[in-house]
């Protein structure tokens, strides 16, 4: 049976539920860079005993504000320069964010900001690199109508309303670095262990535990 809730999520809602499955089991305080309208912080919250969310939009400050249950904090500031708590955080999270963002400056700051095994999560946009890319980028294509196609003819059937358009209201920005570039400069900011990998509909995950052992 087709999961029309997952179906009809926009494309950066729809890795959700993978960035939450990477969270530790114990999770204390969390921290979700480019929170945009709260939507993923407010999922987060269920999850952890507090979450600071940050933007550097006002706009989108504002309405995350609107959205978030109590026990998140959303702050308007640019996490490139705002001060993070050293060891602070047993997760970190960020949807199409990072490809806004210098990964050499940023990253470092982010996993400063880990507790000892904690995770860095994260879903960004990489640029397409061709023709490396053209046969997932085909795929990305051929699943993404399919999908449009199916919510449409369940909105004709009257079993789903129709969706508005897959578009959000946060900052848009092309991305400039290849998935090799991405993995290249997450790998000298955060060393070997981190996963870089392709997902369909024009995304990459990123993932990086800083090890138990460190201080």
């Amino acid at each position: 049976m087709v999961d029309v809730d997952v179906l009809a999520r926009t494309h950066n809602a729809y890795y959700q539920p993978l960035l939450l499955r990477e969270l530790p089991p114990s999770c204390e305080r969390a921290l979700d860079v480019g929170c945009g309208a709260g939507d993923f912080a407010a999922r987060l919250a269920a999850r952890a005993a507090h979450v600071d969310a940050v933007d550097r939009s006002a706009v989108m400050v504002e309405q995350a504000r609107a959205r978030v249950p109590a026990n998140v904090t959303c702050t308007e500031a640019d996490i490139v320069t705002h001060p993070l708590p050293a060891g602070g955080y047993d997760a970190i999270t960020s949807i199409s964010v990072l490809h806004h963002l210098p990964l050499e400056v940023v990253l470092p700051r982010l996993a400063a900001a880990l507790r000892p095994g904690g995770v860095l999560v994260a879903t960004a946009l990489p640029r397409a690199d061709l023709p490396r890319d053209l046969p997932l980028e085909a795929l990305s294509v051929t699943a993404n109508l399919a999908r449009r196609g199916l919510l449409a003819a369940l909105a004709a059937t009257r079993l789903r309303p129709a969706e508005p358009p897959d578009d959000d209201l946060m900052p848009v920005a092309d991305p400039e670095l290849t998935l090799r570039q991405v993995r290249a400069q997450a790998r000298a900011a955060l060393g070997p262990d981190v996963v870089v990998r392709r997902l369909l509909l024009w995304r990459y995950l990123l993932v990086w535990r800083r090890p138990a052992g460190t201080p």
